[in-house]
């Protein structure tokens, strides 16, 4: 049996980021779907015809060595599938830094398997409070909050791992090692030929890439006609958010209106790994969970914590209550970095493979990407949109108890105040 090449793949570098591109291609009309690893040729074969193919991954947390190896079999899978277009997914602030999650590294690598010299980095979306102008990142503090430059974003100059710390994005990939020229404003407003010329003059210095600015929604649809354009004359390598699915899907016609959850199947399980402002005031109106705070450092070392805190779930679950599982700082400030999110990764595998829920909410980029690991799920396809940037899907397994199940992964930037009560609803 011959499957049909998907025109469009993408690699999230976290599983929040490589849900939200889902949806955007699903709600354009287009057959995607999800894996959680690079699929085998019958797995690949039983998901049927496909417009496009996702790999959910997460060297946002990786280093230098660690992303090439994983990249290095992602490149050569989209390579041999035949794809237009290759979608290196990153988060829509470009959290990244030369140690971890370099954006400069996953270029580096993804490169050698997709011949056209157009690279582009697609560095906004409106949709999320993301624009770029003139090589510059501006980034809204939550969903409809005020916009400020990356460099001075209440949340962002001090994320954990990756503080940004320089808005101007050609300085922040330069740090990294790329090398991104600049089309900039007001070249979009040349015709479509004058276009074309404006970026061959670009391409004749051979820049790792070329960053576009985006600050309107109708950018997307310049863009796009230059990704098919180029796409056409060989396979091309995007970076960006999931504005690049935007640009791509520009001229199709679906429905983009999102989703509405439908009355919950059971109890909900969620789990909050992100520390940030945003995520813990959906926390703090989350009243009608039952909270239960954990130390991640106590989880990583002392396996008759970890034990309790998995009881007492699995109990107020049984007994048919919505659980909200809160990572709070830990007690061991050395706690090495990613320790956290693979502990509590942990916990909900136990917690889940003792009492199998049907509706499962993960809150944390790294958070999301382990724990959906944990689980015994090889894919997930699109359900609905619960707000921008937050994507309901379902879960594919080859156990019954899993297959099938709602799950939202979302990062700790997205969703509104009440998003952790809506999702019970």
């Amino acid at each position: 049996m011959t499957v049909p090449t998907p025109e469009y793949g993408w690699y999230g570098d976290d599983f929040t980021g490589a849900t939200d591109t889902l949806a955007e291609l699903s709600r354009r009309g287009m057959r995607a779907l999800l894996f959680l690893s690079v699929p085998e040729a019958g797995r690949l074969e039983r998901a049927g015809p496909l417009d496009a193919l996702g790999i959910a991954g997460a060297s946002r947390a990786m280093a230098p060595a660690e992303m090439a190896a994983e990249l290095e079999a992602v490149g050569g899978f989209f390579q041999s599938l035949g794809v237009r277009a290759m979608h290196y997914k990153c988060c829509s602030t470009f959290d990244s830094a030369p140690e971890v999650g370099s954006i400069g590294a996953a270029v580096g690598t993804l490169r050698r398997f997709f011949p056209n010299p157009f690279r582009p980095i697609i560095g906004g979306q409106p949709n999320l409070g993301r624009y770029l102008i003139f090589g510059n990142l501006f980034a809204a503090a939550g969903t409809g909050g005020a916009v400020h430059r990356l460099d001075r974003h209440p949340t962002m100059r001090f994320h954990p791992v990756t503080p940004m710390v320089e808005a101007d994005l050609r300085l922040h990939f330069a740090a990294q090692g790329l090398v991104a020229a600049d089309l900039a404003y007001p070249t979009y407003d040349l015709d479509g030929s004058a276009l074309e010329v404006a970026l061959d003059g670009l391409l004749a210095a051979a820049p790792d890439a070329v960053l576009l600015d985006v600050s309107r929604t109708e950018d997307l649809s310049v863009i796009g006609r230059l990704l098919h354009g180029r796409a056409r004359q060989a396979p091309l390598l995007a970076i960006g958010p999931s504005s690049v699915a935007q640009a791509w899907c520009a001229d199709r016609v679906g429905d983009v209106s999102g989703g509405i959850l439908r009355p919950k199947p059971g109890p909900v399980l969620v789990l909050a790994g992100s520390l940030s402002p945003i995520t813990r005031r959906q926390v703090d109106e989350s009243r009608g969970y039952r909270h239960r705070s954990v130390d991640p450092g106590r989880l990583a070392a002392d396996s008759a914590y970890t034990e309790a805190v998995t009881n007492e779930a699995c109990r107020l679950l049984n007994n048919g209550e919505d659980v909200l599982i809160v990572t709070e700082r830990p007690e061991v400030a050395t706690l090495k970095a990613g320790v956290a999110a693979e502990a509590t990764a942990a916990l909900l595998g136990r917690i889940v493979s003792r009492r199998p829920v049907r509706r499962l909410g993960i809150a944390g980029g790294d958070t999301s990407s382990l724990g959906a690991r944990a689980l015994d799920l090889w894919g997930l396809s699109h359900s609905g949109a619960i707000a921008p940037g937050v994507t309901l899907c379902r879960g594919h397994s080859d156990d019954p108890a899993l297959d099938g199940i709602e799950i939202m992964l979302k990062g700790g930037q997205m969703g509104p105040p009440d998003l952790l009560e809506r999702f019970r609803a």
